[in-house]
């Protein structure tokens, strides 16, 4: 039997993707990328590396995207998971993904200590550059935000609200178009 370390199919790999959402009373941080051809929103967060804990990666994360020190919060509880399997543009391989998306709350002298962009490192070793936004979460139902999130976010009673259903539509190219 032979091994190989590509995909042989599209989404015959798993990778895992911790992110938050970070409130300060109503509003929730959101990395805004701009684009040629789009504008999309993401909450801040990324892959999980090989080995790594997933509450370690979430930490790292939002230290490396935010400037925030995960013991500066409240809060942690995973609130939605999401299935992604969507082609996308970009050099990015096809992987399946499962987007873990958790909440925490910050007060008003953190949030004032925390970074204003990130830069997401490109293949080619470039940057690009992402505008941090405190958006109001009820105003998050018709933002591009990747994973598709915004209308589960604004349906929320309160940024502390139990959120239901923590297993989202799955996110296909039946549903779902990248901008």
């Amino acid at each position: 039997m032979t091994t190989t370390s590509e995909p042989t199919a599209p989404f015959s790999r798993i990778k895992i993707r911790t992110g938050a959402l970070v409130f300060c009373g109503d509003d929730v941080a959101l990395i805004r990328r701009d684009r040629a051809d789009s504008t999309h929103y993401t909450p801040p967060g990324g892959n999980v590396e090989h080995g790594e804990d997933l509450d370690a990666a979430l930490a790292r994360e939002l230290e490396e995207e935010l400037g925030l020190d995960v013991g500066q919060a409240d809060g942690g509880d995973l609130v939605w998971v999401i299935d992604q399997r969507v082609t996308r543009p970009g050099p990015t391989p096809l992987p399946r993904k499962l987007h873990l998306v958790y909440r925490l709350h910050v007060t008003p002298d953190v949030r004032a200590t925390l970074a204003e962009q990130e830069l997401d490192e490109q293949p080619d070793g470039s940057h690009e550059v992402g505008t941090i936004e405190w958006i109001d979460y009820r105003k998050t139902a018709d933002l591009p935000i990747f994973p598709p999130i915004g209308p589960a976010l604004a349906a929320l009673d309160n940024p502390r609200a139990p959120a239901g259903n923590a297993a989202l539509d799955a996110v296909t190219d039946e549903n779902y178009t990248w901008l």
